[in-house]
């Protein structure tokens, strides 16, 4: 299939592609080229697509055994800087001209909130970056699980999405009839794309990257 075909069945895949150095300017070339051009693994490639396309998609044990960790592991940490660089600030942006027109102490409730949330966010991520990914990093390098584990990062593993609801509640019930309307969407529309990513996020982490992982370390014990 050519990657501009892949892209018009699904055009949300337009967000994955950068975290993965797919860049646009696909020309004719076809999904294989463009993933070995860019050092992704084609088998990696399908299944985050498959996930991010596919409402409950489950990947078959045979897709992730078929799959590469690492371009898997790129691609979260990628999406890390993402989140934080892109969505974040844009968000932030949007929020401060929505509440621009409130009263002091409106603004102060509502961008607190939202900081915090930030702050919940990049807090679990430096997890992860920190502790998580090095430690797949090294079962894929071959060294054995040690005191930590997939099965551990599972357990502890919290839900970033459902502060989110909060937010878009504030927005829809709870807003001061100075705000914009029109911001008001946009705010709205910026929030529930970004809840719909990080719920398909999630999923890679605990479908994919932690079933791979468990994988490796039942290998290196038998």
């Amino acid at each position: 299939m050519k990657m501009s075909d892949l892209v018009e069945i699904n055009y949300r895949l337009l967000a994955v592609l950068p975290r993965l150095g797919i860049n646009i300017g696909f020309g004719e070339k076809t999904v294989s080229r463009i993933c070995r051009e860019t050092g992704v693994d084609p088998a990696a490639f399908i299944l985050i697509c498959n996930m991010y396309s596919y409402q409950g998609y489950m990947p078959t044990e045979e897709a992730l055994e078929a799959a590469d960790p690492q371009s898997v592991l790129k691609y979260l940490h990628n999406s890390h800087s993402f989140y934080v660089e892109d969505n974040f600030r844009e968000l932030e942006c949007l929020m401060d001209r929505l509440v621009a027109p409130c009263s002091a102490s409106q603004k102060k409730i509502i961008l607190d909130f939202f900081d915090g949330y930030r702050k919940e966010v990049e807090n679990h991520f430096d997890y992860e970056e920190q502790v998580f990914f090095p430690y797949v990093d090294s079962v894929m390098k071959g060294k054995g699980p040690g005191d930590y584990s997939a099965a551990k990062f599972e357990e502890n593993h919290s839900n970033i999405e459902e502060k989110l609801d909060d937010l878009k509640n504030i927005v829809m019930k709870y807003l001061p009839p100075v705000c914009s309307p029109r911001l008001a969407n946009d705010v709205l529309y910026a929030v529930f794309s970004l809840s719909e990513d990080l719920e398909k996020h999630t999923n890679i982490e605990n479908l994919v990257l932690v079933p791979m992982v468990n994988r490796m370390e039942n290998k290196k014990e038998a």
